[in-house]
């Protein structure tokens, strides 16, 4: 055979030669991933796993895993205060980023309001999963309110009506168990039904209602009706009023002038309208007034604590800007019982929307409660008459 048919025969032995070692390769390849899949199948079932490594060297992380390192500047929270928010918010999960993590990533947007995009790069995580995140948590938050928000039970308003006796001056305060007071949150032009959000100081916003213990620790709170609703028109349609839930008979509930004085359907007192007509009535607003500061200094604190998200326009959905704030206000009581405090920032105690309120009628299923209101005028009176008898004594 000459050598001009070998050489052609040769190279193409080697080229079937080679294509089928490429395949024994290829399918050894395959046989090892498969392998590699149903090992970590087996692993998974026993022991779960994220969906990635997180990076530790991230200086936000490092900061975190550093135990003696302090956290109110970056998240505006004590160590404690996270820590308590990490357990209320514990749930069972076998996947995902984890607890601990995910409440980080929304206190952390929370105190800068800063884009998903900028905080992923803090953490080194994917703008997505930050977007998930966020939303996630903030969820979690609105389901379960009631772990850090509730009235008080009904052996503790004997010491609830102590605060406000404490807190205004005067004894015949001892019913009172609540303040109810509004504020408004900016929010962007929503797509839909604009005009409605659109409140009398000419920017759109949505409103959150909250009923207040002298302590200034949130009770209850409603948020997210439509800016444009007056104070009293929200309370009417929120759920505490609509039940009956708060205050129990006997005892009473104060708010400013934005709202009608009531004796039924709950006990709601409102101050006399000024200028007054008797001394007991100046007095009386006096002692109003102080009691009543607890919702404005409340309100402060909550908004001096996350100024970056509520001191701003909120460009977000309505929808999901009423769960940021009513997580703004969860967080606010759990900072209070794990002694993180802080003091409110003047300019921010005032509300932008602090306009003399319309005169505000009864509708056919509400009582005045004129007639409690000048009860409490007369005892107060009572009271200082004896107070200034016996120290002449």
């Amino acid at each position: 055979m000459s050598s001009s048919l070998v050489r052609p025969s040769v190279v193409c032995a080697l080229a079937i030669f080679l294509r089928l070692s490429a395949a024994k390769r290829r399918h050894e390849r395959r046989r090892r991933r498969l392998r590699q899949l149903l090992l970590a199948d087996q692993f998974v079932n026993v022991h779960p796993a994220s969906y990635c490594r997180l990076n530790h060297r991230a200086p936000i992380l490092r900061l975190w895993f550093d135990v003696e390192s302090e956290l109110k500047q970056d998240f505006h929270l004590s160590r404690r205060a996270m820590h308590a928010l990490q357990r209320l918010l514990q749930k069972d999960q076998d996947h995902g980023w984890g607890n601990e993590l995910e409440v980080l990533i929304y206190v952390y947007w929370l105190a800068h309001g800063l884009s998903y995009r900028v905080v992923s790069g803090v953490f080194n995580v994917p703008r997505s999963t930050v977007h998930r995140i966020i939303h996630k948590v903030a969820q979690r938050i609105w389901l379960h309110l009631s772990l850090a928000i509730s009235f008080p039970r009904a052996e503790d308003l004997h010491k609830a009506g102590q605060g406000f006796v404490d807190q205004s001056g005067t004894a015949v305060f001892n019913e009172v168990v609540g303040v109810i007071d509004c504020t408004h949150i900016r929010i962007k032009a929503p797509q839909q039904h604009q005009f409605d959000y659109l409140n009398a100081k000419g920017f759109y916003s949505i409103t959150m209602q909250a009923i207040f213990d002298s302590n200034g620790r949130f009770l209850d709170i409603f948020v997210g009706y439509p800016g444009s609703v007056p104070d009293a028109g929200v309370m009417r349609n929120s759920s505490f009023y609509q039940a009956r839930r708060y205050p129990p008979p006997s005892y009473i509930l104060l708010g400013d002038e934005s709202y009608p004085c009531l004796d039924a359907p709950i006990c709601l007192i409102t101050p006399y309208t000024e200028p007054v007509d008797r001394p007991g009535q100046a007095l009386f607003n006096c002692h109003h007034s102080k009691a009543r500061s607890v919702a404005d200094r409340a309100f402060g604190v909550m908004k001096t604590r996350w100024r970056s998200t509520l001191s701003n326009t909120l460009e977000v959905k309505p929808a999901f800007a009423s769960q940021v704030v009513s997580s703004c206000a969860f967080l606010h009581n759990v900072c209070m019982d794990n002694g993180d405090v802080l003091e409110p920032d003047d300019n921010i105690t005032q509300d932008p929307l602090d306009l003399l309120p319309p005169q505000e009628f009864l509708t056919d299923e509400e009582t005045s409660g004129i007639a409690t209101r000048d009860r409490l005028v007369a005892m107060n009176m009572s009271v200082l008459q004896e107070q200034i008898t016996f120290s002449t004594v």
